[in-house]
């Protein structure tokens, strides 16, 4: 199914807003990344993330998240009845996969995203300007966003040098065709468990 990366980043602390952490959410397959800020790290927040910015993106694609790979930090891992993450991904049927216990690089993608956008974010950004304001901080991360998804060639292992936008343009129909195919095969094993119900009732 489509699989997505999530990670906490502890950006900094900020004269004026306080500790700063970025909800980071990548798609495993062509790299296309999102980041939303926050003042605190909580199983709310991880689960902000999602429902407020990458579900309904994927929406507008015809492609619903499947599985999410996370690792087991508190604001993604709990008891399901009383932890705000894991409660909204059983509500949206998805997938939840850790990473091994005391082992961080299972989840290496997200890694590589959060040194690159502090890098070529973060680090810069801190320089030129004084944020007191979280609001600001985001418009302007969402801009080097947009250059990071659309403009920046990737060398992941599939885009091949294209940007990882360009290479979930190239992929989506693909995407699209496989989850048809995985709906359609839900389908017709409910309804032959249907037809069993029916015919044990006889």
């Amino acid at each position: 199914g489509y699989l997505g990366c999530q990670d906490t980043y502890y950006v900094g602390n900020f004269k004026g807003i306080g500790k700063v952490y970025s909800q980071v959410f990548i798609d495993s397959y062509t790299r296309v990344a999102d980041a939303k800020l926050y003042t605190d790290k909580t199983a709310l927040t991880a689960a902000d993330m999602l429902n407020d910015r990458v579900l309904p993106w994927y929406e507008t694609q015809g492609i619903p998240i499947l599985r999410i790979l996370t690792d087991r930090g508190s604001e993604y891992k709990g008891n399901i009845e009383h932890h705000a993450f894991e409660l909204f991904l059983s509500i949206e049927g998805i997938e939840h996969t850790t990473t091994k216990a005391y082992s961080p690089q299972t989840n290496g993608m997200c890694e590589r995203f959060n040194k690159t956008m502090k890098q070529e974010f973060f680090d810069t950004a801190m320089r030129k300007k004084i944020y007191t304001d979280l609001d600001d901080l985001q418009l302007d991360l969402d801009i080097w966003l947009e250059h990071f998804n659309n403009e920046r060639p990737h060398s992941g292992k599939y885009c091949y040098g294209k940007t990882p936008m360009q290479t979930f343009k190239d992929s989506k129909k693909l995407a699209v065709e496989k989850n048809n195919e995985i709906l359609y095969l839900d389908y017709i094993s409910d309804s032959q468990n249907l037809t069993d119900n029916q015919v044990q009732n006889l």
